[in-house]
């Protein structure tokens, strides 16, 4: 893609403005800018890169399935029906048009001013599409014409998008019960493009996930084992696991409410797992199940070497109206306050110190940066840290990240940046902000003397693709 500025795009975006510090920051910049995009974490469809269809149309490619665009529009009124969302289980009136969508995007295009989401997508249209005239009521239109025009060419299709980005690596997340028949294509295709599946497997390890106790029956037909019992359900899951890394998976996501973990003894799980399973279980056993299933992921993990991720802190679905007619992921997650110190002390007891495991921590309660997550990591060897995640995934978030955990983690207990999205098409922006932030970071340091040049810049092509290579073992 073109590196050339456009109207939209300043070519020292980000980038300190004091003087001496911008000049070493665009130094280090422009000697990893044009690096390989590995991202080792995300929400994007196998199905893109398995037929390699062109996409549709600009809405359905860049607001339907982004909650960081529908979220702001539902905020100032725009409904979700508005923007092509169809509730569950009712087909939508098509005389909601691409077009007319996109229309009212950009009749609403300034709600965006100084967000992330803003930058996210001024990069695409300049850099991806050449648009140098800002998106207005007026010009939406054109924009929708023109993205439309060039996404019906080979170049916009899903595989040349791929390897336009210079994308070495594409995890995507799946869960357990996924026949994964669209990386079997991927695999078998003559294409070279390197798309690996992560295994999720929150719908059958969480009690309070809708279909859970069906799910687990699903589980026990698909592999042939009794998950009736407790010892059952474990190998059932290490099947499942072991078909998710013939698929290319490295790594396991778990999306619990909270860090907690347990260690309980065979019987005392064996009995709990019986009464969630029931259909009949407190709050507290649901959370301590989901607990002791941490647990039981991290050995699973140091038989089979899948790195572990662990994304904390969400309360799902806080909009219970909106869950109900659309389901999830429509934007109503909100963090809340996440505790690690107590919470991971069972996991890491058993296996804090073992050699061949890793589990990657993540946050939205930045408060947590200094006081816990980076003494954590700092000590024990299993601990990484993942990058400034979700909420937090924007310039100001970034800084804050590195400010707090630096100081007692260092640059090598963190992984790196992963953009955890389902919009494909800013992958490139957002790992663009990324290395812009850690140059400006590591600019500074130099600044002060606390860095040599040199230095910073072996820290800042580890931070864009060394950390990430060796953290998820790729």
């Amino acid at each position: 893609m073109t590196r050339a500025s456009t109207g939209l795009l300043h070519p020292d975006r980000l980038l300190p403005s004091e003087p001496v510090v911008r000049g070493i920051a665009r130094e280090l910049y422009n000697g990893v800018r044009d690096l390989p995009i590995i991202s080792p974490h995300g929400h994007t469809d196998p199905a893109w890169f398995a037929t390699d269809t062109p996409f549709a149309n600009p809405t359905d490619l860049l607001i339907t399935p982004d909650h960081y665009v529908f979220r702001m529009l539902f905020s100032q009124g725009v409904r979700l029906e508005q923007l092509g969302i169809e509730p569950t289980g009712q087909p939508l009136d098509r005389a909601t048009s691409p077009e007319a969508v996109w229309q009212l995007f950009g009749d609403h295009y300034h709600l965006f001013r100084g967000t992330p989401t803003r930058m996210w997508l001024d990069h695409v249209f300049g850099e991806l599409f050449g648009l140098e005239t800002p998106l207005t009521s007026d010009t939406a239109a054109l924009y929708f014409d023109v993205i439309n025009q060039r996404l019906a060419t080979p170049g916009f299709r899903p595989r040349a998008l791929f390897d336009a980005f210079n994308i070495e690596l594409l995890a995507t997340t799946e869960a357990p019960l996924d026949s994964l028949e669209h990386h079997a294509t991927i695999q078998a295709s003559d294409w070279d493009g390197r798309v690996v599946t992560t295994f999720r497997p929150d719908p059958v390890v969480d009690p309070e996930f809708e279909g859970f106790a069906d799910n687990v029956v699903a589980l026990g037909e698909l592999t042939g084992e009794d998950t009736a019992t407790w010892s059952g359900y474990l190998a059932a899951l290490r099947q499942r696991r072991a078909f998710f890394r013939e698929h290319g998976a490295t790594a396991t996501d778990h999306g619990h409410p909270t860090a907690r973990t347990a260690d309980l003894s065979e019987q005392d799980s064996s009995n709990l797992f019986a009464a969630v399973r029931s259909g009949s279980f407190t709050q507290e056993q649901a959370e301590l199940f989901r607990a002791q299933m941490l647990t039981e992921m991290a050995a699973m993990s140091i038989d089979d070497g899948m790195v572990m991720q662990l994304h904390p802190g969400s309360f799902r679905n806080h909009n219970q109206p909106l869950f109900e007619r659309f389901g999830r992921d429509r934007g109503a997650d909100i963090p809340v306050a996440t505790e690690y110190v107590s919470a991971l002390q069972p996991l890491l007891n058993r296996f804090g110190g073992e050699p061949d495991f890793t589990l990657i921590l993540f946050t939205l309660d930045e408060t947590t940066y200094s006081r816990e997550l980076a003494p954590l990591a700092g000590h024990y060897p299993c601990l990484r840290l993942g990058p400034a995640w979700w909420f937090h995934d924007s310039p100001e978030g970034m800084r804050r990240f590195r400010e707090q955990t630096t100081e007692t983690a260092g640059f090598y207990n963190t992984v790196g940046f992963n953009d955890d999205t389902r919009a494909f098409l800013s992958i490139p922006a957002r790992h663009d902000v990324a290395r812009r932030i850690d140059c400006g970071f590591l600019a500074r340091l130099v600044a002060e003397h606390r860095l040599r040049e040199d230095e910073a810049m072996e820290i800042a092509h580890a931070l864009t693709v060394d950390l990430a290579k060796s953290a998820y073992r790729l």
